[in-house]
């Protein structure tokens, strides 16, 4: 099978489980963290950097490579991996979320999404059939079912009517599904109510996908409710398949999800905050801009191994994002990322070695979480 999933340890105490994603572009060890290169390149850095940084797998964004360059356009060049010169796997989402965030630019019908580009004001329309052939024609290794991202707040109702439609949208992804060396995953909905939550589990299970996500979440809901309907949503989802929590990549978040079952993550928050000029360190955030760095030649982090922290003080990396040279960006998102990935390393290594209940207690101590 191109396409197989391993539980190779789960922990005692809690649902935090170490395994391998068998994929066509090599194996993936969880649990992962996987940057995100929304226009095919993870910002600031080169694909050699990112390998380098330890990084298994990146994302890439339907909806953005849609309308520019266009999918027909990376399927000529052979698709993404041959585009962006990157052989490890790729998983592309399926544009839900960047249509929810257009807000007033777009609208929901049981046919798709109608929506103005944010580039240039031109019309177009996402449908799952749609969204599947352009994520076939990108390639990537995992693709990602259209979904309805339900915003936060939301009433019963709509947050009901927009996870029956995300259900039925899933269905059609997988009717128009061709491709034979991509792996299809759905995507539980159900906004921030327990039961809706349950509902679209066992939904989204039943249809058998090779992988399962939890979307809409991390939307600006606290961080204990999220964990809450975390513990509703992993117990039903197959065990031997996948589990991919969406756009969370918090430190804390990481390891709250591992503890509940969860395999895959993915946040633009490394590279975000690195152009702010913040690094994640083992003591916790570090803002490198703050005069209170000026004079300290010491590493971002005493503790990490990257070339920023190899290399470079905390003193001249502020230089550079005080002068606005964008080697101050680049050397921060190189170290995020790099932090990150040896974070869920060590977690991992924690579970197989049956102490990951020691590691999430002892990084939250030192992170000051």
């Amino acid at each position: 099978m191109m396409f197989e999933f391993e539980v190779l340890k789960e922990c005692e105490k809690t649902g935090a489980r170490a395994g391998v994603l068998h994929t066509p572009h090599g194996d993936i060890k969880t649990p992962v963290y996987m940057p995100v290169g929304t226009q095919a390149a993870v910002k600031a850095l080169t694909t050699q950097q990112v390998e380098e940084c330890g990084a298994q797998i990146l994302l890439a964004n339907t909806y953005h490579l849609y309308l520019r360059p266009g999918d027909e356009l990376v399927k000529e060049a052979g698709g993404l991996h041959q585009f962006m010169h990157w052989d490890k796997p790729i998983l592309t989402d399926s544009g839900g979320f960047q249509v929810f965030s257009l807000g007033e630019l777009r609208r929901l019908t049981e046919k798709g999404a109608h929506f103005k580009s944010h580039l240039d004001g031109s019309a177009h329309t996402l449908t799952p059939e749609k969204v599947m052939q352009i994520e076939q024609n990108l390639g990537a290794d995992i693709i990602m079912a259209f979904d309805e991202c339900t915003p936060y707040p939301a009433t019963y109702e709509y947050t009901k009517n927009s996870m029956e439609r995300t259900h039925r949208w899933a269905e059609r992804c997988q009717k128009a599904k061709t491709s034979r060396n991509q792996a299809l995953f759905g995507i539980v909905q159900g906004g921030m109510f327990a039961d809706l939550r349950r509902e679209s589990a066992l939904a989204i299970n039943s249809m058998d996908f090779p992988g399962n996500a939890i979307g809409g979440l991390s939307v600006g809901e606290p961080k204990a409710k999220m964990y809450e309907l975390l513990e509703v949503v992993t117990p039903l989802l197959e065990r031997n398949k996948p589990r991919y929590l969406m756009g969370v990549g918090t430190p804390d978040c990481l390891l709250e999800g591992i503890e509940r079952g969860v395999d895959m993550f993915d946040c633009v928050l490394q590279t975000r905050i690195a152009r702010n000029g913040t690094a994640l360190t083992s003591q916790g955030k570090k803002v490198v801009r703050n005069a209170e760095y000026a004079r300290d030649f010491s590493p971002l982090d005493p503790e990490c191994d990257c070339y920023a922290c190899r290399n470079f003080t905390r003193a001249y990396i502020r230089h550079l994002l005080k002068a606005g040279e964008i080697l101050g960006g680049m050397l921060l998102s190189l170290h995020n990322i790099h932090f990150t990935v040896k974070l869920m390393e060590g977690a991992r290594e924690a579970i197989l070695g049956g102490y990951f209940p020691e590691y999430k207690k002892e990084k939250f101590q030192k992170l000051g979480y």
